[in-house]
This record gives C-alpha cells, structure tokens and sequence, in this order.
C-alpha cells in the first residue's frame, strides 16, 4: 500500500471518531507533526506507532498493518479460527462450515455460484 493511502485511511478513521488531529495525536502519545505527516504520506510509522494509533482509534492493530502492508489480509485464516473456538459446535458441525465458506469463496472468485440469498441457509450446514 502506498503511504497516502495508509495516511488517508486513518484520516478517514480519525474523522469518523470524530477527533480533532491534536486529540488524536495525545491519545496515540505522539507529536501532532508526526502525525499530520502520517496521514500525509510523508512517513512511514513503525508498527508499534501503528499499534498506538489503533488503539487511540478503537480499531484493530491488524486492520492498520494490513493497510501498511505489514501484515496480509487473510480473512479466511480468521474465520476458520473462529469457528474452530465455538465450543457450540461440534467437529463436524465445524467442519461442514469451514468446508462450505471455502466452497463458497471458491465458487464467487470466478464470478460463479449462487447468490448469497439463495445459498444453503446455516442450519441446513449446521444441523447434524
């Protein structure tokens, strides 16, 4: 990703918090310049800087250093993750989800399958 659009992203992030640069930059524990230079795309913040940012923004660490291409997007790693922690769910249950999300995704990135509204409700996946 580039700068500006990392810059931008928190931009938008800060505003819809409604947050004023300043407020945002004492929140974080950094200099409203280095912030402002962030957002402008003139610097690159480490991740720990990224780490504070999100949390004076009440977002994800993740979601800012997928954005400044520390890390990679891997919903479906996140997915999988969380079906596999419900404990209400049995193996096979948790099975037949992970197997039919990832049957689903297959089928939709090449423009196939049916539409969301017309695919298998959760119950017919879930019910043993």
């Amino acid at each position: 990703m580039k700068l500006g659009e990392l810059g931008s992203f928190i931009r938008e992030q800060r505003r819809g918090a409604r947050l004023s640069l300043r407020k945002l930059s004492d929140l974080a524990g950094i200099s409203n310049p280095y912030l402002s230079q962030i957002e402008r795309g003139l610097r690159k913040p480490s991740a720990e800087i990224l780490q504070a940012i999100a949390r004076a923004l009440s977002i994800s660490s993740e979601t800012l250093y997928v954005r400044a291409g520390i890390l990679e997007e891997n919903r479906d790693h996140d997915l999988v993750a969380e079906i596999l922690k419900d404990t209400k769910l049995s193996e096979r249950q948790k099975q037949n989800l992970i197997d039919t999300y990832r049957n689903y995704v297959e089928l939709n990135k090449f423009g196939g399958g049916e539409p969301l509204e017309r695919a298998a409700s959760i119950d017919d996946v879930t019910n043993e």
